[in-house]
């Protein structure tokens, strides 16, 4: 991901806490003909030797996961459903619009999972989820013909080997300007823009 040095996230406490807010990720790997995609849920995870894993899975009907036993390199893709429409009218000087946003990219190498750390991985997914319900449920505590639909879906493990991240937040903007465009934002009627407004008053305009 090309990330200009002012937007680029390297702390990996941040990138971590982003990847476990924004879990519903979109997987992309290479094919003969041309890349691959599919959209799940990932539960990041770090083993005991302090590396970083993702966990998901995918149905057992989904050619992708048979491409990975192939050609296992997978770029993994978090992108936070906060992201606004920047409007160049918001400056007092000419300039052009843009679009702020912030992603998270995880390179690494896929492997199934199955038996033991599939159950593992679905019941750590579902229990992450369920944890806001009023009446939360488990994988354990569902009926066996419930639990017996584990067979129609394969377990992912992705050993992430690289992170990129990119917090594009108005850095590159004076004082002034990002002023203008958080009151700008805070005016739209969407909650994205207003949220957006919140996060850059928080992370940038706070630390100026």
């Amino acid at each position: 991901m090309y990330i200009p040095k002012i937007y680029q996230i390297k702390d990996a406490a941040i990138i971590e806490n982003f990847i476990r807010a924004n879990g519903f990720a979109t997987i992309v790997s290479p094919s003969d003909t041309h890349p691959i995609a599919t959209h799940i849920p990932l539960d990041l995870q770090i083993d005991e030797q302090g590396e970083p894993l993702l966990w998901g899975h995918v149905s057992k009907r989904n050619p992708h996961w048979k491409q990975l036993e192939n050609t296992p390199k997978i770029l993994a893709i978090f992108l936070s459903e906060v992201h606004s429409y920047i409007s160049s009218s918001w400056y007092n000087h000419p300039n052009v619009p843009t679009w702020n946003y912030m992603s998270v990219h995880a390179s690494g190498t896929a492997s199934l999972l199955d038996g033991e750390n599939l159950w593992k991985s679905l019941s750590r997914l579902t229990k992450k989820y369920e944890k806001d319900s009023q009446e939360p449920v488990s994988l354990e505590s569902m009926p066996p013909s419930v639990q017996r639909q584990i067979n129609g879906v394969v377990g992912l493990e992705i050993r992430v080997e690289k992170f990129e991240c990119a917090f594009k937040l108005s850095q590159n903007r004076n004082k002034e300007d990002l002023e203008s465009i958080i009151s700008h934002l805070k005016l739209k009627d969407d909650s994205g823009s207003r949220l957006m407004a919140q996060i850059m008053e928080k992370e940038i305009l706070n630390d100026e």
